[in-house]
């Protein structure tokens, strides 16, 4: 436990000293993060032995996503929602819907061991974007505010979306018989799981909003103290959705976003904590991810799975990004840039854990592709961020 411990503690100290001129370079963020872990980890050097359980890391993944979610929300520019909340609509209404269903051709097409229920299955586990990943992209004054409002809010919906749908097909995976009639139960799952998310999601934070003013106003809320009140909301919110049924993570993001709007003043300042909390999170997040995830799963790769990740991360979003904002005010570069900057990450790592727990039978080559996908993923859109954004500038720039 201290090997471990002295490890990622000088990790995460070497990395925050030179984290300024990292965010600089192709080489940050979660490619480090993973690559540590795999380095490190059994499969590598054998120093660090985290021995975290597959519940351990879909816990860890989701609370470092609650939190991501809730912070980015709330630092959403308002203003420019108001104007470019077509670019999200269209995203999230026919762009992950013609993703999934790309993504089942694509597995027909490589992936013929697999029956309907898994690849449907497998597409909806890919489809979601990560905003954690992201974020290098979203906070960028370089990219245009429409673009980096539209991606955010993207990222913030589409997990909390695919959940009920996986619950669905895991269903079915397991066994059609329980469900009598399927169309009706797909509806009530969906509407349950988004509606009782939005539910928790405003009245949580409503109330909390009103608590913490209240208290502000009395000057009795200590300041250290108030540091955690940020992350205390968001796992408030996400908890109470999941219990009561509904998706935990659309309650973050709309707890978020609401808290935005009614705290507009020093936003900015409070989330301070609660980002460098969820940057914490999320290193651990990778590091446990790469050290007894990617070593694993790496050894078994075969090339159509290998070659279904690629076209997961480039045709299979690219295309019906692109066709979902045909028509808009947006450039053909600047359709394709937001095509290909749909990470994978933190949603999909809870997704794999949840079918690793039911041992289907096609699981294993499930969770191969989305890890193949994640790691590539991370590589890629890690490596070309910065590079792809300063182009993106550059001609914004000129054209003006």
């Amino acid at each position: 436990m201290y090997q471990n411990l002295a490890i990622l503690g000088a990790f995460l100290f070497f990395y925050s000293i030179f984290s300024a001129r990292l965010a600089r370079s192709p080489v940050n963020g979660a490619v480090v993060y993973m690559v540590l872990g795999l380095v490190a980890g059994p499969v590598g050097l054998g120093w660090l032995h985290l021995d975290v359980d597959a519940e351990g890391l879909r816990t860890l993944a989701e609370l470092t996503l609650a939190l991501v979610l809730f912070t980015d929300a709330a630092e959403a520019n308002q203003r420019e929602l108001q104007h470019s909340w077509r670019i999200p609509l269209r995203l999230l209404l026919f762009g992950m819907p013609l993703t999934i269903g790309l993504g089942y051709v694509a597995g027909l097409l490589l992936l013929d061991s697999l029956d309907w229920i898994a690849l449907l299955l497998l597409a909806t586990m890919l489809a979601p974007t990560d905003a954690a990943l992201g974020k290098a992209v979203v906070t960028d004054p370089a990219v245009p505010a429409s673009m980096r409002e539209g991606l955010n809010v993207e990222s913030g919906l589409n997990d909390g979306i695919c959940v009920p749908l996986i619950l669905l097909l895991l269903t079915l995976a397991i066994d059609a018989d329980v469900i009598g009639s399927p169309p009706q139960f797909a509806l009530q799952l969906v509407s349950q799981s988004i509606g009782l998310g939005l539910v928790a999601g405003v009245v949580v934070t409503w109330l909390a909003v009103r608590l913490l003013r209240h208290v502000g106003s009395a000057g009795r809320l200590a300041e250290s103290w108030g540091q955690l009140t940020l992350p205390a909301l968001a796992l408030v919110c996400f908890a109470v959705a999941q219990l009561l049924g509904g998706s935990g993570f659309i309650a973050c993001f709309v707890g978020g976003i609401l808290f935005g709007a009614i705290e507009k003043r020093g936003v900015h300042a409070r989330l301070l904590e609660a980002e460098s909390l969820g940057d914490s999170l999320a290193l651990l997040t990778w590091v446990v991810f790469g050290a007894g995830v990617v070593g694993q799963a790496l050894q078994r790769l075969g090339w159509e799975v290998f070659l279904y990740a690629l076209c997961s991360l480039t045709v299979v979003r690219m295309l019906p990004v692109f066709l979902s904002l045909w028509g808009s005010t947006l450039t053909t570069g600047q359709k394709l840039f937001m095509g290909w900057f749909g990470p994978r990450g933190l949603a999909s790592i809870v997704f794999a854990v949840i079918v690793f727990g039911a041992r289907l039978p096609a699981g294993q080559t499930i969770i191969d592709a989305v890890v193949c996908t994640i790691v590539l993923s991370v590589l890629l859109h890690g490596l070309s961020a910065n590079p792809l954004v300063g182009r993106l500038g550059a001609r914004a720039g000129g054209s003006a």
